[in-house]
């Protein structure tokens, strides 16, 4: 049986947490002068900070070209206003405010340096990990050390620090936990390692150093440092050796091969236990016996979320080539016939009539059909990769398998695509990174001399083909764990949000309408809206957007960055606008 960690949490840092930027510290029974003693009272203070790692759901991709809703995204087609509060926003403080409460006082606690610092190299993580996220959404942002109070004037009315500053100050945080978290196997049940540091810490070099290259930005640290970072970090994460690209097994998991279709990727989504997981750097762990649930289980593949038509041909053919290249492509006339010969996570994260869809006392069912309704799986290419066929885990807030945090295969993807944009990838390092996640599904082995895709979505600008089959591999590999939007940010290549295919589903054709007869209309009066495109009709979900220009980007386009809330500019007169929100 797995290990389940539970929260425990004091009254007194949980008042702590309910704090905004210049609240005191709560006049209670457990106080400054009670608390900051031991070893212990660091670790009751830091396991509040957990609740702030990434959470389960199946909307990660939503407003990115891998997904369409039901309504659509007020971001992508530029309608939204600055926010007039920073509910909502990014654009919060108590958690940074938390984090550096506890750095002002855990040096009166008695322990050694080692078990002392492991709490502190907790805390700077989580630091860390918040103001990742600010610089991405805002840009600059101020940087506080202190728990600000309402005398502290100077610095409630700072202006914001450079971007490039803050990423110091990211950078030092994660290095300090590379230094001072324990080695994998030997850190607390589902608490940070060192590696958890060190995926994060590749994460953030591999963004700003691409961000800074396809946006033609200098300064400290340059794109080719950071990139070169990236690549020394994740390298330390392979060396340990610690770590495979599993093949997910049926055990555990409820689900089955189902003729000859066997589930390796899928399986890995929905597993119970991934503390034990060698593709697993760090987990969320969920049980029922600690009352501890999620729901992805009964979201997945029937949020109102469909794949686009654009994301679902960009899977391989199982030769190794793109569909406009490949003589095992068999077309689109028929939903079985686009499944043919494909990269086989194809049909392990899109439903179709080969995967099973439950699995109840051993007895498997597929669907006949994919869903394709207005509100179900808007496309007619409903996301299933975390979706168990265990009806039990259907159940609202009742999903018990554990969820990726950090997993081994997005570090093999930081280390190539790293290598590549700086010019040294080699086959050793293909081998090394990408070409272990295509042996997990049987795909051919990626060279370094790639057959160039002549239907290649466009960026705005062309890549090398080995560049942009990394970026492929990445795409299919990661569908909905939430990295689409920052990669096409990075890569300044929002203009595939042009692609017409972007916004469109299934093909309907005559074949199609049969499978659908008496369950889906398509066309017409109260049908699903269709779309013609280059002589074919597609599933369309929103038609009268179809000729917007609002999903186009411009080099100075206001969405790179987010507004910061009105009424902090309002309060805070050094605050500047991003520009686009005034």
């Amino acid at each position: 049986m797995k290990l389940k960690y539970i929260l425990c949490i004091t009254a007194f840092t949980g008042a702590l947490y309910s704090c905004d930027v210049t609240d005191k510290s709560p006049i209670d029974s457990v106080t400054d002068v009670t608390f900051w003693h031991t070893t212990n009272d660091l670790k009751i203070y830091a396991n509040k900070l957990y609740e702030k790692l990434p959470a389960p759901g199946v909307d990660k991709d939503n407003e990115t070209d891998n997904c369409l809703t039901s309504t659509y995204s007020q971001f992508l087609f530029n309608e939204q206003t600055a926010p007039a509060t920073t509910k909502d926003t990014k654009w919060t403080w108590e958690n940074i405010r938390a984090c550096n409460f506890f750095m002002q006082r855990y040096q009166t606690v008695e322990g050694s340096e080692a078990e002392i610092n492991l709490y502190v190299a907790e805390v700077r993580f989580f630091r860390a990990l918040d103001y990742f996220d600010k610089v991405k959404a805002y840009g600059d942002v101020p940087w506080y050390e202190k728990d600000l109070q309402t005398s502290d004037t100077e610095e409630l009315y700072k202006a914001r620090d450079s971007r490039d500053f803050v990423l110091g100050k990211i950078i030092e945080d994660l290095e300090f936990g590379v230094q001072w978290l324990p080695e994998k196997g030997k850190e607390e049940s589902a608490r940070l390692s060192k590696d958890a540091a060190r995926t994060l810490l590749a994460r953030v070099c591999l963004y700003f150093g691409t961000y800074k290259k396809y946006h033609n930005e200098s300064g400290s640290p340059t794109a080719e440092e950071l990139l070169q970072k990236a690549i020394s970090v994740t390298n330390d994460v392979m060396a340990t050796g610690n770590y495979a690209i599993v093949k997910g097994t049926d055990a555990g998991c409820g689900q089955k091969a189902f003729d000859g279709y066997p589930l390796y990727y899928s399986n890995q989504f929905v597993q119970e236990d991934l503390l034990s997981n060698k593709e697993c750097i760090l987990a969320r762990v969920y049980s029922e016996a600690s009352n501890v649930m999620h729901e992805t289980g009964r979201q997945a593949g029937s949020n109102g979320t469909g794949l686009t038509k654009d994301f679902v041909e960009s899977f391989l053919c199982k030769d190794g080539n793109p569909i406009s290249v490949s003589d095992k492509y068999k077309g689109d006339a028929t939903l079985t016939d686009e499944f043919v010969d494909r990269d086989p996570r194809m049909y392990q994260i899109i439903d179709n009539t080969n995967k099973p869809f439950t699995v109840t006392n051993g007895e498997q069912t597929v669907n006949d059909y994919p869903n394709c309704d207005g509100t179900g799986a808007v496309t007619g290419y409903p996301c299933v990769k975390f979706r168990s066929p265990e009806p039990a885990q259907w159940e609202a807030r009742h999903t018990t398998y554990d969820w990726f945090v950090f997993r081994y295969a997005e570090v093999l993807l930081i280390n190539a695509e790293a290598h590549a944009e700086l010019g040294t990838c080699t086959q050793d390092v293909l081998d090394k990174t990408i070409n272990l996640l295509r042996d997990r599904v049987e795909m051919p082995h990626l060279t370094t001399n790639p057959v160039a895709d002549p239907a290649a979505i466009d960026y705005g600008y062309t890549v090398t083909p080995l560049i942009y089959e990394i970026r492929r591999e990445r795409r299919i590999e990661l569908i909905t764990e939430g990295f689409r939007l920052d990669d096409l940010k990075r890569w300044n290549g929002m203009k595939v949000l042009e692609n017409p295919k972007t916004m469109l589903g299934i093909r309907v054709t005559d074949a199609v309408r049969k499978l659908y007869e008496g369950k889906v209309n398509f066309g017409g009066e109260g049908g699903r809206s269709l779309y013609e495109y280059k002589g074919n009709s597609y599933l369309v979900q929103y038609p009268d957007m179809m000729s917007s220009g609002g999903r186009k980007w411009t080099a100075n386009d206001r969405r790179w960055f987010s507004a910061i809330p009105t009424d902090e500019i309002t309060l805070n007169p050094n605050l500047e606008q991003n520009p686009g929100w005034e």
